[in-house]
């Protein structure tokens, strides 16, 4: 097996955590690294930890991709050796509280690494489905999350809603089909930008944003209640509050999805989804 490094990224510092690789890479596995971090910092943390904790790449907040496995060697980030040694593993800059979101200099970067790996590595589509029993079947899921094989929140809600997205921007790039579920409505709403929102929120809703954008999004929770999918009913402003995060759980619930009360790319499209099995 021949490996190659990318060539995105802009400093290394390789640490002495990792194995020889076993296994061909077919897998990305993305990781939130709880910190906003450089990709120098992340790095550099890595080399001199005694934590025996490692990962191939480092994306940092400002964009910046650093290298702290070579990709010929399995990192040791996902608590998962057999996942490791067929992964490349990213741990990314985010915040040190749920939902753990990244910056958008991060996010891009880490989709141009992405697609770099996948390009360089013979992945030719990338595909998430959300589905722990799909692991090690790279030809159904090609994505794997740490929090499948380790009690943690990794990647961290805001990742997870937003691998659907990650893999269309990669596809795109790699010129493949996207898997992404669109909304079953035309409904604007001030969204994440994988669901035809803008940039105006931070990527989700979540308890104490008030604006438009959290406006339409309780209009499909107002619809919810009415078809009777939901029980909690929700003020008609444009206020994130207690009831909103209560009937933003009872949907996540009834699409069995994991239950936070963050309103992101995942849950507004269970909302389109939910109601659209009762037209």
């Amino acid at each position: 097996m021949g490996f190659t490094n990318s060539s995105l990224v802009t400093y290394k510092k390789l640490t002495g955590d990792y194995n020889p690789r076993n296994h061909a890479i077919d897998t990305i596995t993305i990781h939130c690294f709880v910190g906003q971090v450089t990709a120098k910092r992340g790095c550099d943390y890595f080399f001199e930890s005694d934590r025996q904790v490692s990962s191939n790449y480092v994306v940092g907040y400002d964009g910046t991709i650093g290298l702290s496995v070579e990709e010929k060697n399995r990192a040791w980030t996902s608590s998962s050796p057999s996942n490791d040694h067929r992964a490349i593993t990213i741990e990314v800059a985010s915040d040190t509280k749920p939902p753990y979101a990244v910056t958008d200099a991060a996010y891009k970067s880490l989709i141009a690494l992405v697609a770099d790996i996948c390009k360089r590595n013979n992945i030719k589509k990338l595909i998430w489905k959300n589905d722990k029993n799909l692991i090690g079947q790279p030809s159904k899921q090609n994505m794997t999350i740490h929090r499948w094989f380790a009690a943690t929140d990794c990647p961290g809600q805001y990742l997870l809603e937003h691998m659907s997205d990650i893999a269309d921007q990669v596809n795109e790039k790699l010129g493949a089909a996207t898997t992404a579920v669109k909304p079953t409505t035309t409904a604007s709403t001030d969204a994440p930008k994988s669901i035809g929102g803008n940039a105006m929120t931070r990527g989700y809703f979540a308890k104490g944003d008030k604006n438009e954008g959290v406006y339409a999004y309780k209009q499909l929770l107002i619809a919810l209640k009415k078809a009777g999918i939901i029980t909690q009913a929700v003020d008609n402003n444009n206020i994130f509050g207690d009831g909103t995060v209560t009937a933003t759980k009872q949907v996540q619930k009834a699409a069995k999805i994991e239950q936070d009360g963050y309103a992101g790319p995942i849950t507004i499209r269970a909302c389109y989804t939910l109601l659209s099995k009762k037209i």
